[in-house]
């Protein structure tokens, strides 16, 4: 082997092992994570914070609020008077308020839903945030509105507001 070749060699093994690995390293676009608006709704089904079950394909045909929070969220601690109410509000229209709770222990739930005036809200417990993960929450508080037909048809990241869901509520609970 010349000269040449024996110093180049080893900078050509180098460039294609930093491409390859490259290559690996990069998320593949076409499988994306999480709740986009006009997606199916991700699954969430289990056991309920009250010792009941929760499958987001039975109540296909309600419009559903999804919203993930924790006990330890400030922020959460503030809209969620705001979910219960909008979900005494939108009852008579069928509308289905579900939360995932996130990394929390059951008893601090259950304060923080008395504390609140949110006891009547569906709670599914999320301890290690796979349920989280698979609707792409990036943070909590994490609001998601689906419609009848199970599709994702709004997302708000932070905290809502009476205004968002006024807005946002009144055209699901009409269709």
């Amino acid at each position: 082997m010349s000269v040449l070749r024996r110093r180049l060699w080893p900078a050509l093994v180098l460039v294609v092992t930093a491409a390859v690995g490259a290559g690996l390293g990069t998320p593949d676009r076409s499988t994306p994570v999480g709740a986009s608006t006009g997606d199916l709704a991700p699954p969430i089904a289990g056991p309920t914070l009250d010792g009941g079950r929760f499958n987001l394909a039975d109540v296909r045909g309600h419009p559903v609020l999804v919203n993930v929070f924790a006990s330890w969220c400030g922020p959460c601690r503030d809209e969620l008077p705001l979910l219960a109410e909008a979900g005494r509000r939108g009852q008579p229209a069928g509308l289905r308020i579900v939360g995932i709770n996130l990394r929390d222990g059951p008893d601090a739930v259950r304060a923080l839903l008395r504390e609140t005036g949110a006891e009547a809200m569906t709670v599914v417990p999320d301890p290690d945030g796979t349920l989280a993960i698979g609707w792409g929450v990036r943070g909590v508080p994490e609001t998601f509105l689906v419609d009848r037909d199970g599709r994702v048809v709004d997302r708000r990241q932070g905290v809502v507001t009476r205004q968002w869901l006024e807005q946002r509520l009144g055209p699901l609970l009409a269709g």
